[in-house]
C-alpha cells in the first residue's frame, strides 16, 4: 500500500514539473523575455532600396514647376513607368521666343556679313586709288628733276604726301579688318549661345516626365510648403531641389528594430531571426541581422530605456511584405 502511495506521489510530481516547464516554454513574449532565453523585439518593415524623386532645375530660368500629372498614392510600379508630369507651358513659351529671336540675330549676322564685305570692297577700292596717286606722284617727281628747285619742292611735297594717304588707307583697312572680325566673332557667338539655349530648352520637355527609377510602390512626399501640410496634388508648384515621393524597391525588404543594451551583447552580424507580421502572427520569414548600431541612445523622449539600433535582413523576397508593416523579430 506504502509503495503504490510513494508511485502515485512521484507520478503526481513528475507531471507538475512537465506541466510547469511546459507553461514556461510556451508563455507569453514578456515571460519568454523576463526568461532570459529568448530576444523578442517588435520593428516595422522598410525597403532595403528606395529611390528618391527629386526635382531638377531645369535650367536657370525655372526654379519651380507646375504638378499637371501624378501617379496615386500607394500605386505599384515598373521601373520606366511614368510617374508625374509638369506643365510645359512656359518652356514652349521660352522656346517659341527664342526661335524668333534666333531669326532675327541670324538676319543680323547676314547683314553684318554684307556690311562687312561692302566695306572691304570700299576701303580696297581707296588703297586702288591712293595707289595709282602715289604712283602718278612719284612719275611727276621723277620728270622734275630737270625743273626748277621750287617745283622740285612742290612735287616732293605732293609725293610725300601721297605716301601718307597711302599709308593712312592701308592702316584703315587693316584696323577694319580687326573690327568687322572682332564684330562678327560676337555676333556668331551671340547666334550661337542662343542655338544652345534653345536645343537645351527642347531637350526638357521630355525630362518634364518623370519615370520611376526602380520598380516599387509610389509614395508621393508631403508639401510642406502648403496650409495643412498635405501630400503634392496636381496643381500644386514645387521647387527644385524639392522631394517629390519615394519609391521603396519592394523585392528586398528589411526590418528596423532595436535591442535593450542589456542584450547588446547577446546579438551578431549573421545571426538568424524570425519574423512575423502583426497581420499574419502565424506565418514566419526567416531574416538575418545585417546591421548593429554603435551608438547607444533613448527609446523615445518619455522613456529612460535604453536601446541599440539594429537592422534585420529578410532573406527572400515575398509579395506579402510592405513598407511599414509592424512585425515581431525573435532572435535565435
Amino acid at each position: 500500500m506504502r509503495k503504490v502511495q510513494s508511485y502515485c506521489l512521484l507520478i503526481a510530481f513528475l507531471g507538475t514539473s512537465l506541466f510547469v516547464s511546459c507553461k514556461k516554454e510556451g508563455g507569453t513574449d514578456a515571460e519568454r523575455r523576463a526568461s532570459g532565453n529568448v530576444i523578442i523585439e517588435t520593428g516595422e518593415l522598410a525597403a532595403v532600396n528606395s529611390r528618391s524623386i527629386t526635382v531638377n532645375r531645369y535650367g536657370p530660368r525655372w526654379y519651380q514647376m507646375k504638378i499637371v500629372g501624378l501617379l496615386n498614392h500607394g500605386e505599384i510600379v515598373k521601373r520606366g513607368d511614368s510617374i508625374a508630369q509638369f506643365d510645359p507651358a512656359e518652356v514652349n513659351k521660352y522656346i517659341l521666343e527664342s526661335e524668333g529671336n534666333l531669326e532675327t540675330q541670324l538676319a543680323v549676322l547676314e547683314k553684318l556679313y554684307v556690311e562687312q564685305e561692302n566695306r572691304k570692297q570700299e576701303s580696297e577700292s581707296k588703297i586702288k586709288n591712293e595707289l595709282a596717286a602715289f604712283d602718278l606722284k612719284k612719275i611727276e617727281l621723277d620728270a622734275s628733276r630737270f625743273e626748277s628747285e621750287r617745283l622740285r619742292k612742290i612735287k616732293q611735297l605732293e609725293y610725300d604726301q601721297a605716301v601718307i594717304n597711302l599709308e593712312k588707307e592701308k592702316r584703315v583697312y587693316e584696323l577694319n579688318k580687326e573690327i568687322n572680325a572682332s564684330d562678327l566673332k560676337i555676333q556668331e557667338i551671340r547666334v550661337e549661345q542662343i542655338r544652345t539655349e534653345l536645343a537645351n530648352a527642347k531637350s526638357l520637355i521630355p525630362q518634364l516626365t518623370l519615370r520611376a527609377p526602380v520598380s516599387g510602390v509610389f509614395q508621393i512626399a508631403v508639401n510642406w510648403q502648403a496650409p495643412g501640410q498635405n501630400l503634392y496634388k496636381i496643381g500644386d508648384n514645387i521647387y527644385a531641389g524639392n522631394n517629390l515621393a519615394i519609391v521603396p524597391e519592394l523585392e528586398f525588404m528589411k526590418v528596423n528594430t532595436q535591442v535593450n543594451e542589456t542584450d547588446f551583447l547577446k546579438i551578431n552580424t549573421g545571426q538568424k531571426v524570425a519574423v512575423t507580421l502583426d497581420a499574419m502572427p502565424k506565418v514566419v520569414f526567416n531574416g538575418e541581422v545585417a546591421y548593429i548600431g554603435k551608438l547607444c541612445r533613448l527609446k523615445d523622449q518619455k522613456s529612460r530605456q535604453k536601446v541599440f539600433d539594429v537592422e534585420v535582413r529578410i532573406l527572400k523576397p515575398d509579395e506579402r511584405l510592405k513598407p511599414g508593416m509592424t512585425v515581431r523579430c525573435e532572435f535565435l
